[in-house]
C-alpha cells in the first residue's frame, strides 16, 4: 500500500503540487566531454520493488529518439505518453543541466531510486547511466555516471 501512496504522491507531487506533500529539490547533471552531439537523458523513479514510478524529466525533444533511452523506455511500457510540459533540450558534452521538481516527501528515505538514462546519437546508448537513490542524507552527494554523466547530485 505504500508504494501505491508513493507513486500516486509522484504523480500528484509533478501534476498538483499544492495538493501533496512535496518539496522542490535541484537536480544538477554534469556531463563529460565525449566529444559528440547533445547527450539525450531520461530521469526517472524506480519504487523499492524495483518498478517504474514515473518520469520526472526528458531532455531531449525529439520522441523518434527516447527508444534509444532503452530502460526507461522499457519501464514505460514503451508508451512515454504524459512527458508534455517535462522535457527541454538535450544537453552538450561538458555542460551541466540544472532542473527543479517537486518530488513528494514520500519518495525519500523509502527505498525509492532516480535513474538517469543517456542516448547520444551516433555513439554508444547508456542505460542507467546513473542511479542515486533518494534519501535525505544523500542530498548534496554527488554519484558518478558510468559513460555520458559525469555525476548526478540533488538538493532539498
Amino acid at each position: 500500500m505504500k508504494s501505491i501512496f508513493a507513486a500516486l504522491a509522484l504523480t500528484t507531487a509533478l501534476t498538483l503540487p499544492g495538493l501533496a506533500m512535496a518539496r522542490p529539490i535541484t537536480v544538477t547533471t554534469t556531463l563529460n566531454r565525449y566529444g559528440g552531439d547533445g547527450a539525450y537523458l531520461a530521469f526517472y523513479v524506480i519504487d523499492p520493488q524495483g518498478k517504474y514510478a514515473g518520469t520526472v524529466w526528458v531532455a531531449g525533444g525529439k520522441s523518434k529518439y527516447y527508444g534509444h533511452l532503452s530502460a526507461w523506455y522499457r519501464a514505460t511500457g514503451g508508451n512515454p505518453s504524459g512527458i508534455d510540459g517535462i522535457t527541454g533540450a538535450s544537453v552538450g558534452a561538458g555542460r551541466t543541466l540544472e532542473i527543479s521538481l517537486d518530488l513528494a516527501d514520500a519518495l525519500f528515505d523509502a527505498g525509492y531510486t532516480l535513474h538517469v538514462d543517456a542516448a547520444v546519437e551516433d555513439m554508444r546508448d547508456s542505460p542507467n547511466d546513473v542511479a542515486i537513490p533518494l534519501t535525505s542524507d544523500g542530498a548534496g552527494t554527488p554519484a558518478r555516471g558510468r559513460l555520458y554523466v559525469a555525476s548526478l547530485a540533488y538538493s532539498r
